[in-house]
């Protein structure tokens, strides 16, 4: 059967953050967050809801009689003897009310969202003109960002061989206290480090017989498998364009596809990379 994930209540120290294109300005707020949580409970509810119309009527008892264990069928009045050759039948009430369990669960966490927002300052807190104000107290406040387990750790921090190239553009200093290339890099690599994703920059991947450089590559909470990030700052820029074109084609070819194993953003003067969107992208592909 599919699992579907619930907020166990338990709140991150911070959830979200946003960059100021010009002064590169970084503030972290929960607000944000509450809102990825509601749209997220609100899909689990959606799906238990549809999962619920295709089991049957009533639900199950289990009557404990030593080490035997008989099944009746309940429909609130009448209780019928379920035999042991209509197991599936006996399956199936049993997920409809581990499924009506979860569904009460998710519909506490939503009501206490709800409240939240409902008596939350939101986008003014204090808290977060605190931290906008003065970005050194951001750097202080990193080591509460830690990976989950003790393996992501270790694959993170191992070395690996990173990108020689152009070493002076690493010019934005990330949380893990490691220099990215663009503010945009800096905004993808600190919502994965709040959201405890175990990642590398720069990473050396061999495809073929070209080395490339993807912008992150990301160990992927759920599956262990590794996971990349190519994000394009600079498509209004055609030779810029083309060699992003020529990157997706090779990545393509041999078998690294968007969407899939890869992540890919972009971004032109006029249209800048969204916060949104990395935080929507970072949910979707590892949630």
């Amino acid at each position: 059967q599919q699992k579907i994930p619930y907020l166990c209540g338990v709140w991150r120290f911070a959830n979200a953050y946003h960059i100021n294109a010009q002064k590169g300005e970084v503030f972290i707020t929960i607000y944000h967050q509450t809102l990825s949580e509601k749209r997220r409970l609100t899909k689990e509810l959606q799906q238990i809801s549809e999962e619920l119309l295709h089991l049957p009527d009533g639900k199950i008892i289990c009557v404990h009689n030593g080490n035997r264990v008989k099944w009746f069928h309940s429909d609130g009045h009448t209780q019928t003897y379920i035999p042991k050759k209509h197991r599936e039948y006996a399956q199936q009430l049993a997920y409809k009310r581990f499924l009506l369990e979860k569904q009460t669960e998710c519909k506490k966490e939503l009501y206490a969202l709800e409240l939240y927002q409902r008596h939350a300052v939101g986008e003014n807190k204090k808290s977060d003109r605190f931290l906008s104000e003065d970005p050194a107290y951001q750097e202080l406040l990193c080591p509460f960002y830690q990976m989950v387990t003790q393996e992501e750790l270790i694959w993170s921090d191992t070395s690996y061989p990173k990108n020689p190239n152009y070493p002076e553009q690493l010019k934005y200093k990330s949380c893990k206290n490691e220099y990215v290339r663009s503010k945009s890099e800096a905004l993808i690599a600190m919502n994965l480090y709040m959201e405890k994703i175990a990642y590398r920059y720069e990473c050396e991947l061999k495809i073929g017989k070209a080395v490339f450089y993807p912008d992150f590559t990301i160990l992927h909470p759920l599956t262990g498998k590794e996971i990349y990030w190519e994000h394009f700052g600079k498509m209004d820029l055609p030779e810029y364009a083309k060699n992003a074109a020529d990157k997706l084609h090779m990545y393509a070819r041999n078998g690294i596809y968007p969407g899939d194993r890869l992540i890919t953003t972009y971004e032109t003067m006029e249209q800048p990379l969204d916060t949104a969107i990395v935080q929507k992208l970072i949910t979707y592909h590892f949630k």
